[in-house]
């Protein structure tokens, strides 16, 4: 029996209010067509995923996610851009109850590998999209678990700089994949977004949207 391939998305676009390389190219690999709406230089972006004490993981990605959300479509609205889906994504990563958000340093980074080394940890990647009237949001959660590592091969991971701007001080993409002896969830999640929730997500807004070209045109 043929199979009927999946309707396209209705509307030529959404934002993408993240400047990840990673979360750009997983757009791309499901074949979503975005506009980047990144934070301007008087934003103060950064503050938005300050910590509060005493906080859940999954009740700080959400926080942070939907307040990354709620910045983006204000500054689409300074900005006067067409209006469009906007999708906003944080993910983090926790050792038991503790975050462990962007290394500042590489002492910094080597501490949380050293912490990471032989247990398991969870990455929660939340995503949100919304319009003007609506907004929807996910967390996933996936656990990853490290083989025991030695300060050798700590200390050469952080001389290649590659903890830098990743949650946990590691990127499963690159190096770092050689320290994963186990992953249960999702390996795009990890990445930074987990594709089956975010294109179930943006789908869902863009026929909302109401536009009838087809993504990509």
């Amino acid at each position: 029996m043929t199979q009927t391939a999946p309707a396209p998305l209705s509307s030529p676009f959404i934002y993408l209010a993240s400047k990840s390389p990673r979360r750009q190219e997983l757009l791309r690999q499901i074949g979503i067509d975005f506009r980047l709406l990144l934070p301007q230089d008087h934003e103060d972006a950064e503050a938005l995923e300050a910590t509060r004490v005493g906080e859940a993981p999954a009740s700080y990605v959400k926080r942070v996610v939907l307040a990354k959300l709620e910045a983006a479509r204000a500054r689409l609205a300074r900005l006067a851009l067409p209006e469009a889906p906007v999708l906003s994504a944080d993910t983090t990563v926790a050792l038991g109850g503790t975050l462990l958000g962007k290394p500042a340093d590489a002492a910094q980074a080597a501490s949380m590998l050293s912490r990471l080394s032989g247990r398991t940890h969870r990455v929660l990647t939340a995503v949100a999209v919304g319009d003007a009237r609506h907004t929807d949001w996910v967390v996933q959660v996936s656990r990853v678990s490290f083989a025991r590592l030695s300060a050798a091969e700590i200390d050469t991971y952080v001389a290649g700089g590659e903890p830098y701007d990743k949650a946990g001080g590691y990127g499963i993409q690159g190096a770092a994949g050689a320290f994963v002896r186990k992953i249960e969830g999702s390996h795009s999640g990890i990445m930074g977004l987990p594709l089956h929730e975010t294109n179930r997500l943006v789908r869902k807004a863009l026929a909302r949207f109401g536009s009838a070209s087809p993504a990509g045109n």
